[in-house]
Parts: C-alpha cells; structure tokens; sequence
C-alpha cells in the first residue's frame, strides 16, 4: 500500500462484521488506475448500504467511488441515460423525474450508488412487474486491474456483462452505467389496502395479484404464533393523473444510522404491530400517497434499524416458487411453533425474472423476514436454510450475511459456473471482499 492509503474501520450495515481496511476515494480516472496497480486484494465500495459487507474485508484496500457522480449522458428520445457508478438514486431522479421519466427496478434507500443496484443486481416494490435491475442496464464501462478498460454489454464482453450485474463487485470496478429509462408523466401513486388473515392467506392473495400493473406487497405480524401473517396488503397503483403531492426529493436528508440501544423484543413489537394494525385500521381503503413514501419506505422511519441495539440484525429475503410457497408455510409455522423467534419485520411480494449466477431473480414469491441478533434466532435461521434448500428457494446474498458456502452451494445451481468463469477471467482473483471469502468465491 502507498504511503498516502487512509485507514478507517468499518462496519456492515448489519453489525455482522467490523474490520479495519485501507481506502481509497480517487477523483479522476488515471487514480483508478494508478491506485489500484500496487494492490493484490482489493473491492469497490459503494454507499455501504448493502446489509451484507459485500464493499470490503480486513486488510484490503477499498475503492471509494463516491466522487464520481456526474450524468455523462442523457438520450430523451431513446429514453437512455448514462451515469458514473457512485451516483446516487436520489440524484438520478432528481433529473430523470424533471423530464417525466424515471428508474423503477430500485431500492428502498435513496442513497444507495448505482454502481451498488448493479452489483447487487437490486430490485425494489415493482419487481413483479419490472423485475430486478438487470432489466434496466443497456451497457457498464468495466475497470479491471488486469484487463484495464472494458466496455461491456448484450454486443460486447457479453459474458463478463452478464458475470458483472449481481456479481457482487468481482469482475472489477464498475464505472459507469447506461441504463433504459420509463415513462413517468402525470403519474399519481393511490394505495389500496387489504386485510389478510394468515401467512396462507396472504400468500394465496399475493400469488393472485401476480401480473397486475401496480406495486403490491404486504405488512404481517409475526410476533406471536396466533396472529402469524395477520395483517394487510398494500397496492400502490400508479394511475395516469397529475398528482396533488410534491415529490418532495429536495426535502430527503441523509440521516445516520446508529444503533445506540436493542429495544426490539417481544413485548416491544407487540405494542409497536398493535399499534401500527389499529392504526392501517382507521385509515381509508385507497387514498393518494406522495412519491418519496411510496418509493422510499425507509425515509422518516430509520429508527427501525436503531432499535437492534449495537449488536444489529439478519434479514432472510427469499425466493419461492408459487407451487412450493403452502408447503414452505407450513413447515416454517411448525419451526416458528418450536423455536420461537423473535421476527421484527415480515412481508411478501411477487418478483419476476430468471435466475442465473449468483442473482437474487426469479418468477416466485419473495418473502421477508428481519431478526434481531441472538442465539435463538440464529439457530431459527439455520432451520430455515435447510427449508429454502428443501424448498428449491433463493436465499438474497446481499441481505443475509451468515448465509454458508454449502447453503450458497445448493441453493444457487450456477455457482461453479460462476466460480469457474470469474476464475478465467481474473486468474489472481484481485477482487475480494468479505462475503466472496466466505462463500469462496
């Protein structure tokens, strides 16, 4: 390392893992190149909102990317945009919304860099009806230590383009991205809610509204075994009006999350989903909600994340097949009966795509669980690997940061392709972070 490397500790968004890394924030692109060029072991770092560490490893130097967020380019009639990767959503927007236009296979953050969705292959609510972000990507610009500049897509580098979308950073640096825009004019958002019963009820209502053209997905209880699933769906249905509401993305602040106290127990959630259920209760069946509420559901409620206490969180999000889904219920609620865990946050959606590599994608139900940190949650969690293999599930890689090697192994059938072809195409395997060494990638 250079004598000019800084030093800093990081930790996970999860609190899973904390270490010590060297880091780098280059500004221009001859740095890329130069800072990269003593390095055996080294990772582009995003926003480091990913809730697994996917952006660093102990004693590996860290690419900063945040200083290269300009809008290289803007095609209105083609509807393209091209963007340096440490963009954030919320600046991508800011200029796509002024031009009725706008990204929607995105996540729950604002802050989050586009270099990261790519990585990450990231999808948000829309993923039943406009899939992951892999949908969304017409060409990457690659920096590879090795291979230097590469521009990749569908006609060019197919392969290392296709490796690159949820490739978790290992193909190199992603530098810049064109991506293909939607029409967003004169769009309102007016959600609709439903009371579900039940885990089962819900699942069999979500699965029906499979194809609709809206934003669909769930809030459940799982607090106590009796009330397990208990709770509604909500359907943002995006309807052809000038809306009443600001978009309000000039007002978003970026707010830090630290996770002072663990005030998420059993008695704790139970206050807070009576609360909240009474209160979805009072409200109308459909109403217009704002653009930030709808897109950003994390904005004005990062307290969430706080109440895990220092010692933080493991979120499960996982892929099932509908004709699985009862059964996986079933047998979830028998585990859930035994071992009683303490669940904080529990929903369901539709997702669409096809699944390959190492991508969280597929045509299924994608369902939701966030744990506290404790032994007996753990020990819930590691029943519930068995079940996804069991059940032919995807479990997210970027969410759940505990997940195996073995379970990575058997539950993504790519994974040696994969392996196999990042291994050929980067023979010293410079790019590592502390998720790809777990799973030994």
């Amino acid at each position: 390392m250079s004598n000019n490397t800084e030093k800093k500790f990081l930790t996970s968004f999860d609190k899973s893992y904390s270490s010590h890394i060297f880091f780098k924030r280059p500004d221009k692109y001859r740095e890329i190149e130069k800072q990269t060029k003593n390095s055996e072991n080294l990772i582009t770092s995003g926003s480091n909102y990913s809730y697994a560490p996917i952006g660093f490893e102990k004693n590996t130097l860290s690419i900063d990317f945040s200083s290269f967020n300009r809008i290289l380019d803007f095609n209105p009639v083609k509807q393209e945009i091209t963007v340096e990767a440490g963009l954030t959503i919320l600046e991508l927007l800011k200029f796509t919304l002024v031009h009725n236009m706008w990204l929607p296979q995105i996540p729950g953050y604002p802050f989050i860099s586009l270099g990261g969705i790519v990585a990450t292959n990231s999808h948000g609510k829309s993923c039943d009806t406009y899939g992951t972000i892999r949908r969304a990507i017409k060409k990457i610009k690659l920096f590879h230590k090795t291979h230097g500049w590469l521009n990749l897509s569908e006609n060019e580098n197919k392969e290392i383009f296709e490796l690159t979308i949820g490739g978790l950073g290992l193909t190199g640096t992603i530098v810049s991205i064109t991506f293909q825009l939607e029409k967003f004019e004169d769009i309102s958002f007016y959600t609709d809610i439903e009371k579900v019963s039940s885990f089962k009820d819900c699942l069999k209502k979500i699965s029906n509204s499979k194809g609709e053209p809206n934003l669909v997905y769930s809030w459940n209880r799982a607090d106590d075994l009796k009330n397990f699933g208990k709770g509604y769906i909500f359907r943002n249905k995006m309807i052809k009006k000038k809306s009443t509401k600001k978009n309000n993305l000039e007002k978003i602040r970026k707010k830090k999350f630290k996770f002072p106290v663990k005030l998420w127990n059993k008695l704790s959630l139970n206050i807070v989903n009576n609360c909240f259920y009474k209160f979805q209760d009072m409200k109308k069946q459909s109403f217009e909600e704002d653009f930030v509420k709808v897109i950003f559901p994390y904005i004005g409620n990062e307290e969430y994340f706080k109440f895990f206490g220092p010692k933080g969180f493991f979120e499960s999000q996982i892929i099932i097949s509908k004709e699985n889904s009862e059964l996986f219920a079933d047998e979830f609620l028998s585990l859930f009966k035994k071992i009683k865990p303490t669940i904080t946050l529990f929903s369901i959606k539709n997702i669409s795509g096809n699944q390959c590599y190492l991508r969280f994608e597929n045509n299924g139900i994608c369902i939701s669980f966030d744990f506290v940190n404790e032994k007996k949650n753990l020990f819930f969690l590691e029943q519930l690997d068995k079940l996804c293999i069991k059940y032919n599930g995807f479990p997210s890689i970027i969410k759940d940061s505990r997940l195996s090697k073995q379970t990575v192994i058997s539950c993504y059938p790519d994974y040696f392709e994969f392996k196999s072809k990042l291994l050929n195409f980067d023979k010293k395997r410079y790019y590592r972070s502390k998720i790809s060494n777990n799973l030994d990638l």
